[in-house]
């Protein structure tokens, strides 16, 4: 028998005082729950999450979910969004997701990664270079986003003149995840399209002067037929935005943790070996992603309850990450935890995320020379932190001051 909404616990995490803990309060109270604002189900537990993730029978929504809570009225007016983040990796279509994958994966492999390494030593060396004789900085200003930024630009052959407007634009597209109002939408629209007409020209560039970039390696998949200059030029939108504000969280996030929990950096600096295993722990405590979205293609049961075809669901990896079933004391943040390394945070099955590989060398790289170069880093006495702001799940750092 079909499950209905009335059967579920009901839980709107925009009606609550504080929506960033609503994941965890929600996954520590029922297996799954019906979240009216998103027509969707929450699923919280690791058991059920884990194999969700890897599911034919469910193809990814994050991209999209929101703009379907939108009004047709609003809808038609960021129409222009919801058609790039069509065509991005990872966005409505199983087939569209594999085929750019697959034109991807050599380039973000560990290989192609380690062998980025000491450019990633080098960045982070410059960006600590500027501000270490101020004794302060902002973590994500200054460090957390540059670096990553500055990698994925190399990797795509953007000119290091642009890289400070391609930055500023991606800020704008990051505000169309947050729940945030029509206005920030449609800056995100604005941004998404004056990055377009910026690649274009550098694409049409390639064409006839290949390099050892991205882009290249783009245009020579067109000339197959194998993608088409929109599809080009979108997916280096995303690779621009998604590449390095994922990593500029977990490097901030991952500061702020150390900070929180001292004796924790202490052990760190004493044993830089543990540092893989601190990057996992990060992700696992408090990692980007809080929560993905999924729509079903065929009926599917979970738990014992009956969804039809077309059913949303709302998959928590915030709480899947703290799951007691598969970590002991998961409110504690351990660098030293064996098992780390079974969190979600970057997704699993044929939607994990590409750049994972990249993603924990830059913050590895990065934690070590910071950790090495500023003995003394605290946070800002006279200076508090500041939250992003929109309607979001868990909460991501707009500014994190600090003195050394």
């Amino acid at each position: 028998m079909t499950t209905t909404p009335e059967q579920l616990p009901s839980h709107d995490p925009f009606g609550e005082p504080d929506p960033a803990g609503f994941l965890l309060r929600t996954g520590a109270q029922t297996r799954l729950a019906w979240l009216p604002p998103f027509q969707s189900c929450l699923v919280s537990k690791y058991e059920d999450v884990l194999p969700l993730l890897k599911d034919p029978r469910l193809i990814n929504s994050t991209m999209i979910y929101l703009f379907e809570q939108l009004s047709p009225e609003d809808q038609h007016k960021v129409r222009h969004v919801r058609r790039s983040i069509d065509m991005w990796m990872g966005g409505s279509t199983f087939e569209n997701h594999a085929r750019f994958q697959k034109q991807l994966k050599s380039s973000f492999s560990v290989s192609a990664v380690n062998a980025l390494r000491p450019r990633v030593r080098e960045l982070t060396n410059e960006l600590l270079d500027a501000v270490v004789d101020k004794g302060s900085m902002d973590v994500r200003a200054d460090l957390a986003l540059p670096l990553p930024a500055n990698v994925i630009a190399t990797m795509l052959g953007i000119p290091v003149a642009d890289r400070e407007l391609l930055r500023n634009w991606s800020h704008n597209v990051l505000q169309i995840f947050q729940q945030g109002t029509m206005e920030r939408l449609l800056a995100g629209q604005d941004a998404i399209r004056e990055m377009e007409d910026y690649l274009r020209p550098i694409v049409a560039q390639r064409r006839t002067d290949p390099r050892d970039d991205l882009v290249t390696m783009f245009t020579e998949d067109e000339r197959e037929g194998r993608i088409t200059e929109d599809e080009i030029v979108a997916n280096c939108v995303m690779l621009l935005f998604a590449a390095h504000q994922t990593t500029a969280a977990v490097i901030t996030h991952g500061l702020a943790l150390l900070m929180q929990h001292p004796e924790q950096m202490t052990l760190l600096r004493a044993e830089p070996d543990r540092m893989p295993s601190a990057v996992e722990e990060i992700v696992r405590f408090d990692g980007p992603n809080k929560a993905i979205a999924r729509h079903a293609l065929e009926p599917i049961i979970i738990g014992g309850h009956h969804f039809p075809a077309g059913q949303g669901f709302l998959l928590s990896l915030q709480y899947a990450n703290r799951d007691p079933d598969v970590y002991t004391d998961p409110d504690r943040f351990d660098i030293t935890r064996e098992s780390a390394h079974r969190h979600l945070g970057f997704g699993m099955g044929t939607y994990y995320c590409l750049g994972a590989a990249l993603a924990r060398a830059q913050v590895d790289e990065c934690l070590r020379i910071v950790l090495d170069r500023l003995p003394n880093l605290r946070p800002a006495e006279d200076e508090a932190p500041e939250m992003a702001p929109g309607r979001q799940f868990g909460h991501i750092y707009d500014k994190l001051p600090v003195r050394f």
